[in-house]
């Protein structure tokens, strides 16, 4: 994967302490929403159907910064919701960043021209930006035209002042391995993204469009068929090799969703930023209080169709650090991304 080599490191070596510790359930990154509002409607998101009450709330910064600190994680994915309008976002990640937390920023970068100037360029930061497809398909995922232009000017505008970013691009059953392989090359070839994260949709539950999530044999077929031809080991994928495996169906895992816990306004949300059974105040209260067997694919019918990296990824990092071939498989591909 693409992950920078301080990065690599830093997190095969907290991995390895959570074993020495005998930890079987840890975080490795915390997804943060500090607010639910957004500036777009996508049509895969149910983030937005919340009451106009919820959506007005955003989450006191002692707070965030309190969630992340209490669950231990290395890393963490600031989403929302559009975390840009949140009006501290900015001291949120200076003081995650200041913790010598790694973090992304998710953003569909409509406002991200404007709010530069409360943030700097850091090994520890990055922006995530959504982009579903090229300009036309893109457009019509997120339902207002303009976005992608918009989106690609404010990335341009960010990496010339010198920050990391990187994209993250959601699939559906209306895409081809062609659509893939086109804004895949685009982000990597042309617009030249540090690092590239991709995911199969899942049927999340509230989102208005429910008829074109991915199946786990379209997801398996989809992405086989792109990553062909020498394009996985060219594209720079901030993902493990074993879960890019999992996505092609050349390996199965178990879901660990409790590697990639949510919290949000509502607190830590069970099982995962997909799914809400509930909310608990503390990440103990998830971790420990949750009957974490029941779900994933063939136990809970709701995990049917997911291939989601919350659930997954994790699994495919744990599964790498415990063998020597996978890690040194993951190395090679960390250096190998690294020199294109």
């Amino acid at each position: 994967m693409a992950m920078p080599l301080r990065q690599t490191l830093r997190i095969g070596t907290y991995l390895f302490q959570q074993k020495l510790r005998k930890r079987e359930k840890f975080p490795l990154i915390v997804e943060l929403e500090p607010l639910f509002a957004c500036n777009l409607k996508c049509e895969g998101c149910g983030k937005i159907q919340h009451p106009a009450g919820v959506l007005k709330q955003r989450m006191p910064v002692a707070q965030a910064v309190g969630a992340v600190l209490e669950s231990g994680a290395p890393m963490v994915s600031i989403a929302g919701g559009e975390p840009l309008m949140h009006p501290q976002i900015g001291e949120i990640v200076r003081q995650l960043v200041a913790r010598r937390k790694y973090v992304f920023l998710c953003t569909n970068a409509m406002l991200l021209r404007k709010k530069l100037d409360e943030f700097k360029p850091s090994p520890y930061f990055a922006f995530a930006v959504h982009i579903d497809g090229l300009r036309e398909r893109h457009d019509e995922s997120v339902a207002k035209e303009g976005v992608f232009d918009e989106a690609v000017a404010a990335m341009k505008e960010a990496k010339r002042r010198g920050f990391r970013v990187t994209t993250n691009s959601t699939f559906f059953n209306t895409d081809t391995p062609q659509t893939v392989i086109e804004v895949l090359n685009y982000l990597n070839d042309e617009l030249k993204v540090d690092e590239m994260m991709v995911s199969p949709a899942y049927a999340y539950e509230k989102a208005p469009d429910q008829e074109h999530f991915l199946g786990v044999e379209q997801t398996r077929e989809l992405f086989k068929k792109a990553f062909a031809g020498g394009n996985r080991e060219r594209w720079r994928l901030n993902h493990s090799p074993l879960f890019l495996d999992f996505l092609e169906g050349k390996a199965d895992f178990d879901c660990t969703a409790w590697a990639i816990p949510n919290y949000s306004l509502f607190g830590w949300q069970r099982p995962c930023y997909l799914m809400s059974d509930g909310y608990v105040p503390t990440y103990r209260e998830l971790v420990e209080e949750t009957d974490w067997d029941k779900y994933g694919r063939g136990k809970d019918p709701r995990c049917a169709n997911c291939m989601a990296h919350c659930g997954y990824e994790p699994t495919a990092v744990l599964a790498t650090m415990g063998s020597l071939r996978e890690s040194l498989r993951a190395a090679r591909a960390t250096a190998g991304s690294a020199s294109h």
